[in-house]
């Protein structure tokens, strides 16, 4: 089909990968840091002048990258809120992020619909400080005047896309984008313009949604820009998930996505009903302790690293020697405990030894994520393989554990771009379709990531045993947080 490109714009850096439309081979990659933003060094880390995106992006592309490149799909970081007057002008800079001026707006947004269960009939999921919608809430209450002049709502995708085009009349988002706004319902595919109204105070613009493999539009060099869709959905693109398949996301927090042929509705809240960029759904689970327990048990044993903390948690066996950490180090959101701390149960003689403490820190983790997917399968999701990202996913600690405490086989894919990946890829759906050479309903085949394959085998028993102690604890320290 030809040659296209994938840009991921995520919240430091832009990276491009150019690639083989047939095959998904990257052929040429570029790289570039965003500028150092003023607004967020005048206090306000939350505030970025979109601009920077630009000029990152044309950094990324320099020396001819894109020559020859036929088509282009843009990734973005997701809940980006870019307000624009009625002539297309940012009204402030985009608020980007998950923004902690805006934990009170949600609330008020969630008392405002009458509820946690509103919200998820409603959009799919319970407004949180970063969504968008809880963005406009912030803005109608702090900056009155910055909120009548808002005219028209984009996120960081779309404004990239918009401004490819050479800023149309027509404005588009995708699925995928529009679902973790929290004013799109993924089970409808309709917008809640009423929930703009809600939060901001008056109706806005709102961009045209469009299929997975439609084009947004082309340059006047006739360069085709697809649909672009937000850095989550790109990733799993890029991955090439399907049915079956779940994605552990090892960050600061944790992150379980999979997809599914249908939009979840969960009354409690804990389920994210984003959808994907191929049009079927992904929900979303997350957990705010993943990396940050690692990090802060390290500090504790004064450890330099990670590598050292696992190197260290080796040297126990599972289990522990009985110690249990719920590693609850900022409250947790799966189960909902905004105001809990950690818990670390099991302290005997025996059992008080460094090692102990590492290997307990890297099972409460997994345990933790190990529940978000419990949540997912407890609302049908089938999970037969996961799928583990982030840096931490490499260690051996991890790897001993995951498979048995998830109870499925673990892909550890080798370290890549994959939203920039799963950008490109989306390009070359939508070349292919305008070539009159693929399905609309089908995506191309490409060659899927080179990866670590890990089975659970004959540990599984055990790791469901170390899993049964860690629900255990949690039960008796918090009965009925966690319901399924």
């Amino acid at each position: 089909m030809g040659i296209v490109a994938g840009l991921d714009s995520a919240p430091d850096f832009t990276r491009i990968v150019v690639c083989d439309a047939d095959s998904g081979t990257v052929l040429k990659q570029g790289y570039a840091p965003h500028p150092v933003d003023h607004a967020q060094g005048a206090g306000r880390p939350s505030d970025v002048d979109p601009q920077n995106w630009l000029l990152s992006l044309g950094e990324a592309a320099g020396g001819g990258l894109l020559e020859g490149v036929q088509a282009i799909g843009v990734s973005a970081q997701a809940n980006a809120l870019v307000p624009l007057d009625s002539q297309g002008n940012t009204v402030r800079p985009a608020m980007v992020g998950t923004d902690k001026r805006t934990q009170v707006a949600a609330a008020d947004l969630i008392d405002a619909l009458g509820g946690r269960e509103a919200w998820a009939q409603a959009v799919g999921s319970v407004p949180q400080a970063a969504h968008p919608v809880t963005k406009l809430r912030w803005l109608a209450r702090t900056e009155p005047e910055n909120a009548a002049r808002t005219a028209v709502l984009l996120q960081a995708h779309d404004w990239l896309v918009w401004q490819l085009l050479g800023r149309p009349v027509r404005r588009t988002t995708d699925r995928g984008g529009a679902s973790g706004t929290g004013y799109w319902a993924a089970a409808t595919g309709n917008y809640r313009a009423d929930l703009v109204e809600l939060a901001l105070g008056h109706q806005t613009m709102l961009p045209e949604v469009i299929g997975p493999a439609d084009a947004a539009g082309a340059t006047p060099e006739g360069l085709l820009i697809s649909a672009g869709t937000g850095e989550t959905m790109a990733a799993a693109f890029g991955l090439g998930i399907g049915l079956g398949d779940a994605v552990v996301s090892l960050g600061a927090s944790g992150s379980v996505m999979a997809v599914h042929p249908e939009a979840l509705y969960d009354p409690y809240g804990m389920v994210t009903a984003l959808a994907d960029a191929t049009g079927m759904h992904l929900p979303v689970v997350t957990t705010l302790n993943a990396v940050r327990a690692l990090r802060g048990t390290a500090e504790l044993l004064g450890l330099p690293d990670l590598e050292s903390l696992s190197d260290l948690a080796m040297k126990s066996t599972p289990g522990s020697h009985g110690l249990v950490l719920l590693p609850y180090l900022e409250g947790e959101r799966t189960p909902n405990l905004p105001h809990t701390a950690g818990t670390l149960s099991g302290l005997r003689r025996e059992s008080m030894k460094p090692e102990h403490l590492a290997r307990a820190a890297f099972e409460g983790m997994l345990c933790g994520l190990a529940d978000a997917l419990d949540v997912m399968r407890g609302r049908g999701v089938e999970v037969r393989r996961v799928f583990l990202l982030g840096q931490a996913a490499e260690l051996p600690a991890v790897q001993a554990a995951a498979p048995s405490l998830f109870g499925a086989q673990v892909v550890v894919p080798q370290p890549a771009d994959y939203a920039a990946i799963g950008a490109a890829r989306q390009a070359a759906w939508a070349l292919g379709v305008s070539q009159g050479m693929l399905d609309p309903r089908t995506p191309p085949v490409w060659q899927g990531p080179v990866a670590q394959v890990l089975e659970p085998g004959d540990d599984l028993a055990v790791g469901q045993a170390v899993r049964q102690q860690f629900v255990s604890v949690r039960e008796q320290t918090h009965p009925g947080a966690f319901r399924m």
